[in-house]
């Protein structure tokens, strides 16, 4: 896999997410995100939701813009660079908030609305790669690019082990063609333990074989954490409400859809484990 490959894949995971994003937002989906961000900044005494709902999906469509056309502009991709940092730093500074953590079960860590906002993470790393490649080793970048993976798949994996979580996806298990088999095999805390072991095992194994340098094990992991988020994208299909006719996306197709950010930090991390072997992807030849 190439810089140009990867580069595009990068490409168009923040496409499809930042205009369907874009476009729920400025269609006034999921108030209480915003109300609740920019609560955190005053902001909401001063401008109404809906209208920094308007300006937040505007952002976000700006920045699918600048994805398409700052690819061969310099000057663009620092634009990029910056709308990316705003897009994403403005949301995570909002952790500090007490509205991101379950009061009742003890605060932090035990997480709540936060579980879509410690997504945005995966974005800076993606930008970094796409505006400022050449300022990091392709080590470096794969590094970067693992700390959001880790982050999502250590935290909300964790998170299975309680029963509000596990309560929290039977909506998305039980609907999943592909998932719903475990509720047969396993209780719903069962359930919910056996998927976030997964999670757990597949960040702990990424993490390592990215250290230990051993590219085969990288792209195994890379292959069984991109899984995960592969499968989410699903949900869109099958959860109920994951769309709206009125406003495209809902809360539950917001919270969704950032899982695409995820599939484009593993292809930067799978384009350095090929860096460290190509042979895993060139075909052996067999002699006469």
């Amino acid at each position: 896999m190439t810089n140009n490959q990867t580069s595009n894949i990068v490409r168009i995971t923040l496409l499809i997410s930042f205009t369907l994003l874009g476009f729920s937002f400025f269609l006034g989906s999921n108030a209480n995100a915003i109300t609740h961000t920019f609560n955190f900044y005053l902001l909401t005494e001063w401008v109404d939701t809906p209208l920094l709902s308007i300006l937040t999906g505007i952002v976000f469509l700006v920045g699918a813009l600048l994805v398409i056309f700052a690819a061969r502009e310099p000057v663009l991709r620092s634009v990029l660079l910056t709308i990316v940092a705003i897009l994403a730093l403005v949301p995570l500074f909002t952790l500090f908030s007490e509205t991101r953590w379950i009061a009742s079960l003890g605060g932090f860590p035990i997480i709540g609305s936060g579980q879509g906002i410690i997504k945005y993470a995966a974005l800076l790393p993606l930008a970094v790669y796409l505006c400022k490649y050449d300022a990091m080793s392709l080590r470096q970048h794969a590094l970067l690019n693992f700390l959001p993976v880790a982050l999502v798949l250590y935290w909300i994996g964790a998170m299975k082990f309680f029963e509000f979580e596990a309560n929290g996806i039977v909506s998305l298990v039980e609907t999943s063609p592909f998932m719903s088999w475990l509720y047969a095999i396993f209780t719903v805390q069962g359930a919910s333990n056996a998927i976030g072991a997964y999670d757990v095992l597949f960040a702990t194994v990424l993490g390592f074989a990215i250290w230990m340098k051993a590219p085969r094990v990288v792209f195994i992991a890379v292959v069984g954490a991109g899984a995960v988020f592969v499968m989410t994208q699903t949900f869109l299909l099958t959860a109920e409400g994951a769309f709206s006719s009125a406003t495209l996306l809902s809360g539950l197709g917001q919270f969704v859809i950032k899982d695409l950010w995820f599939i484009g930090n593993l292809a930067v991390i799978t384009q350095y484990s090929i860096s460290l072997d190509k042979s895993i992807f060139v075909p052996q030849q067999v002699e006469a």
